[in-house]
């Protein structure tokens, strides 16, 4: 009995993932992100060869020189090509996003579950560190850790990683809770398997939805955290670039009004890459919530 549930179950949910992807694909705004973000990471995959300079070499006859057919983009303040830095800052900064997200999905979902199925004293325990952590504003703490351990990549996805998990460790719980009560899992209590097999079987599984789309939108918070932390000089150390410490220029009121080639670029990828990632994520939404009619 329980063999054929679960077959109508997988049936069920192999018709649901087609549904949800003729409805992703249909959304035109979120197909498009997608290949923005594909686009942007393999440029920054490939930069070797779409540029023949290095990110720390110097012109010291270009300096500052505006986009012209040697550097198509100009010079920055040393002479280094600036196509070059923004091509390899897109590396660092998508990497930023997506392994803070990493950090975030491990201990969100981790605690979030655990809260949500064992409740009781554990539940508020890791409730109440929760709120600790989301009521103190968020770059206030980002900075202050940042000045303690000092500017990295590393420590900048650590900062990151260890500040934002808790959005997604609160809808991790939510879901659990209104899932752990449901008649599969009772069945699966019954027949006698442990609490971590539930958990990662049966509980994890059927909200991957929510946790997906989650997933999505921290990767663009990471952008944008590593884009503002960097332009603090908190961020990615220079001379090593990111689309963030490249917008460093900007704090120079001569350099946005006469050298816009040193801080448009960059703004462009940040806003371009952080959009793009928001449609993606609104399209997931959309085509994975059952209630919204493709």
């Amino acid at each position: 009995m329980f063999l054929k549930k679960d077959e109508d179950r997988l049936k069920n949910l192999n018709s649901l993932n087609n549904i949800s992807m003729k409805k992703f694909m249909s959304n035109k705004l979120a197909l498009m992100g997608l290949i923005i973000i594909i686009t942007l990471i393999l440029i920054s995959i490939l930069a070797p060869f779409l540029t023949k300079y290095d990110i720390s070499a110097t012109d010291l006859y270009n300096i500052r020189s505006a986009p012209n057919t040697e550097h198509i983009l100009g010079t920055d303040e040393v002479g280094r090509d600036v196509f070059t830095r923004l091509l390899y800052g897109g590396r660092i900064s998508i990497l930023v996003g997506v392994t803070s997200m990493v950090v975030q999905l491990v201990i969100g979902v981790t605690l979030g579950a655990i809260a949500g199925f064992y409740g009781g004293i554990i539940d508020k325990i890791i409730m109440r560190i929760i709120d600790i952590i989301m009521c103190f504003p968020f770059f206030v703490i980002a900075i202050s850790i940042a000045a303690i351990v000092g500017p990295s990549v590393y420590n900048l996805i650590f900062i990151i990683g260890i500040l934002m998990w808790p959005n997604i460790a609160r809808i991790v719980r939510a879901e659990i809770l209104s899932l752990k009560e449901e008649e599969y899992i009772m069945a699966a209590r019954l027949l006698g398997l442990n609490r971590i097999e539930i958990i990662f079987k049966h509980l994890l599984p059927n909200v991957m939805s929510p946790i997906l789309v989650a997933a999505t939108l921290s990767i663009a918070n990471g952008i944008l955290t590593e884009a503002s932390l960097s332009f603090l000089g908190m961020g990615v150390k220079l001379p090593q670039p990111s689309w963030g410490n490249m917008l460093v220029s900007a704090q120079n009121m001569a350099v946005l009004q006469n050298e816009w080639w040193l801080w448009i670029p960059a703004g462009v990828m940040v806003i371009l890459i952080v959009l793009s990632i928001n449609f993606v994520g609104d399209g997931l939404r959309d085509a994975l919530d059952p209630k919204i009619k493709a």
